[in-house]
């Protein structure tokens, strides 16, 4: 045995009677020639699963959007929409974006004529933003061709299941992430 497949071996686990029968019934993704993919060890892995659809979501929007648009100032704008006053920090944290992307996102928000940002009153040192009108209607009409992308998404859950799904991804983030956001 080489040293590079004791190696491996050292770090796979043994696949026992019921490991085998996961690793057989594991969803499959479908490759450009249409073959089934098997996911392998991604098919325990759940940011993978989430990523995956995230991708085709995102790429599925950017095709349908009609806006001057960069990666995530849909959802940017969004949260500012629904936290009038909402200070940079914060809105960073709660988007998980980094400070330094999100002063360049909102720069061109703010150059499209979408939103504002103003000194805080309460504090000087920070920004606190809200959205013009024309951010206002830029938003619906984003929100609009955002829920279009979802359409065949949505459309393959009851409305139950689409609820459960929503109240489990927020668990999920209030569990894993708020506190760093508190």
């Amino acid at each position: 045995m080489t040293a590079s497949a004791k190696k491996t071996a050292a770090v796979e686990p043994k696949a026992g009677p019921k490991r085998r029968a996961a690793v057989k019934a594991e969803p499959k993704g479908v490759a450009a020639d249409g073959a089934a993919l098997q996911l392998g060890v991604l098919n325990d892995v759940m940011g993978f699963r989430l990523r995956r659809i995230q991708n085709h979501l995102a790429k599925a929007f950017s095709e349908q959007a009609n806006y001057p648009g960069k990666s995530g100032l849909f959802s940017i704008l969004a949260l500012i929409g629904a936290n009038p006053g909402v200070s940079q920090v914060r809105l960073a944290q709660e988007a998980g974006v980094d400070k330094t992307a999100l002063v360049a996102l909102l720069d061109h928000i703010e150059e499209m004529g979408w939103a504002e940002r103003r000194r805080a009153k309460e504090d000087r040192r920070k920004h606190s933003l809200s959205l013009t009108r024309k951010g206002e209607a830029a938003l619906a009409g984003i929100t609009v061709q955002a829920h279009d992308a979802e359409a065949a998404a949505r459309a393959s859950l009851s409305p139950l299941e689409l609820a459960q799904l929503l109240a489990l991804l927020d668990k999920l983030y209030a569990s894993c992430f708020r506190e760093e956001v508190l």
